[in-house]
């Protein structure tokens, strides 16, 4: 028998350093914060949170192990912003924040993209110490450079040369995936742009999910978020830079997303529905950080710099045309997710993938996800920008090349 050509294989893989997760194990903060800091720097993501009383449990908590908790300023509920990154890491600056202290990140995908990029900007401005131990201090009244100049596309090139801040990721809600991610987006509305601030020391040193914390997610919100973590499950499963690991991992993911969500939705305190949405999320992150997205990614950026519509929400809207426009370049792929999407065999290869495109739209429909840019707010004249701003590392990863032209006439068959 002739022996079998051997392909190479050549890959990396990064993750947090710790990951935690199980329902109710929010009581481990002090414990987990005490190994890595002596202080920690609180960032909560929203009033709800607040009133919930959990920021003052984990003061109880953290003082209890010997963390001295600073409660940051509330940042404003949206996508974090290039002066809102600003702020913070000038607040922390000023603060005297140095390696033995840790930012703690209890939010969503945008508080703890937030945490992540002033962790990052705190040890990596201009006046920062350019070496030393936990004794040094950032210099109080430093105007840091801006997160702008460090951003892909838009910035001057300046990358991150220094750990950040350490930083232990909380999520409060299964989508994004942030916790488990090496960037963190940020916007700007003037003039637009979504852009991603990216370094593999940006990993959270601790990522503590929490089920229990995504009960009180509102149904619409569960939805969207929901649908962000399957099609970073999916894009990163088909991207033309994915890998091993994370194709296993994209695969398990959503064989516990795609029934559960529904279910989250519909009963916010299914103890299991939110358990596997909130894993096949953190795996989600996993993924993406190692095998990066496509099309349905780089659009959404493009829809929320220039239309303000919300992350989860515009990745649902894209995934279906994605799957369509890849659909030619992706059917063994496709086919190859059918078990875990359809939960069911099929006579041919085309088969299960035209089940595949089927499933997730009627997964949509079930969900109420719209289908027309019109009903998300877009105007026709917002087009081109839409296009411009569409290219990025997501767009880059998409399995086969999409032209500006045919960009253009996908988004224009939308309305």
């Amino acid at each position: 028998m002739p022996a079998l050509a051997a392909q190479p294989i050549v890959y990396d893989f990064v993750s947090p350093s710790t990951i935690v997760f199980g329902w109710g194990r929010r009581v481990e903060v002090g414990r987990l914060a005490s190994r890595i800091a002596r202080r920690a720097f609180v960032v909560c993501g929203s009033r709800t949170l607040e009133q919930s009383g959990l920021p003052q449990q984990f003061d109880n908590l953290l003082r209890q192990a010997g963390v001295e908790p600073i409660h940051v300023p509330r940042p404003a509920s949206h996508e974090p912003e290039v002066s809102d990154v600003d702020n913070l890491t000038r607040w922390l600056i000023d603060r005297g924040a140095t390696d033995s202290d840790c930012l703690i990140a209890v939010g969503g995908g945008s508080t703890i993209d937030l945490a992540k990029a002033a962790a990052a900007l705190a040890t990596n401005s201009a006046g920062v110490p350019p070496s030393g131990g936990s004794s040094d201090r950032l210099k109080p009244g430093l105007q840091p450079t801006s997160v702008r100049e460090f951003l892909e596309g838009v910035g001057s090139g300046r990358t991150i040369t220094r750990p950040p801040l350490p930083l232990i990721a909380i999520p409060t809600t299964a989508g994004t995936g942030s916790e488990a991610t090496k960037n963190a987006v940020i916007s700007s509305y003037d003039p637009p742009f979504k852009k991603s601030l990216r370094s593999d020391l940006m990993l959270p040193r601790v990522v503590l999910v929490d089920p229990e914390l995504t009960v009180s997610v509102p149904p619409h919100i569960t939805a969207w978020t929901g649908m962000d973590a399957i099609t970073q499950l999916i894009e990163s499963y088909v991207s033309c830079r994915s890998q091993p690991i994370p194709r296993t991992l994209a695969m398990q993911g959503l064989e516990l997303a795609i029934p559960a969500v529904v279910e989250a939705v519909r009963d916010g305190s299914s103890r299991s529905a939110r358990e596997r949405m909130s894993h096949a999320a953190l795996l989600s992150g996993l993924s993406l950080a190692n095998s990066g997205l496509g099309l349905a990614h780089g659009v959404a950026a493009a829809l929320g710099s220039c239309a303000k519509v919300p992350h989860g929400l515009a990745c649902a809207v894209m995934l279906r045309v994605a799957l369509r426009v890849n659909r030619s370049v992706c059917t063994e792929s496709f086919a190859s997710l059918a078990p875990a999407i359809t939960n069911r065999t099929h006579a041919s290869t085309d088969t299960a993938a035209d089940a595949v495109v089927a499933r997730i739209d009627e997964l949509c429909h079930d969900l109420g996800i719209p289908r027309r840019l019109s009903e998300l707010g877009v105007r026709p004249d917002q087009i081109p920008d839409l296009v411009a701003g569409s290219h990025g590392n997501s767009l880059s990863g998409n399995p086969r090349e999409i032209s500006d032209a045919e960009l253009r006439e996908t988004l224009e068959q939308m309305f």
